[in-house]
């Protein structure tokens, strides 16, 4: 486990280089949060569609459970709000939301996005998400990023999502790579914890 460390002084980009030294055969980044900056714009989605459901969301909710599947965040949602409805519904209906609304104004996170983009070729480079492959496929797609991956492994493409170690090693699996030579890139405990089950390195980039 590496340990974060606030920014002073030096750059972040030079931070995170710093924090990733070593043998590493494989970075693998989270998408929203950690490579895209769009997470007010993945809240406000939410909150939109739940308003709908006569929902007043409180979007805190979003950072307690960043990392997990769009689909437990709307089951989660109907719990805690005490409104039925059926999660795969209001799951898609918020993927529509953001897409209509948000998706073609995503900006990067610079810092992490240019230590993506200088590593392609030195080691395998994976996104590993909670959210669906055609949102993650866009987001990349927007930021330039998806054809420099190696893999990529969204929502539903493991038996468990994060904050369970299936989707990274998964990910690991199908590079070729051993888990212990594999560097995550996050922005959430449920993140974090994933890394930690798969036995994987990981460095939070929202605490540089």
């Amino acid at each position: 486990m590496l340990e974060t460390i606030e920014a002073t002084g030096e750059s972040k980009a030079a931070i995170l280089d710093e924090l990733t030294r070593g043998d590493f055969q494989a970075f693998l980044y989270d998408c929203d949060g950690t490579l895209a900056d769009n997470m007010q714009a993945h809240k406000d989605s939410y909150v939109k569609t739940a308003a709908e459901y006569g929902i007043t969301l409180d979007d805190s909710i979003i950072d307690e459970l960043a990392g997990w599947p769009t689909i437990l965040v709307s089951g989660e949602i109907s719990k805690r709000y005490n409104v039925a409805f059926n999660a795969a519904e209001f799951s898609q209906r918020k993927s529509a939301v953001f897409f209509e609304h948000f998706i073609e104004h995503t900006k990067p996170v610079d810092f992490v996005a240019e230590h993506l983009r200088k590593n392609v070729g030195k080691v395998k480079i994976g996104v590993v998400s909670g959210g669906s492959r055609k949102t993650v496929t866009k987001t990349l797609t927007v930021l330039g990023l998806l054809p420099l991956l190696d893999v990529l492994v969204c929502a539903g493409e493991t038996a468990n999502g994060k904050p369970y170690p299936d989707p990274f090693l998964r990910a690991a699996e199908l590079l070729g790579v051993q888990p212990e030579k594999c560097m995550v890139f996050e922005d959430g405990d449920p993140g974090v914890q994933a890394a930690e089950a798969a036995s994987m390195r990981w460095v939070r980039v929202d605490k540089i």
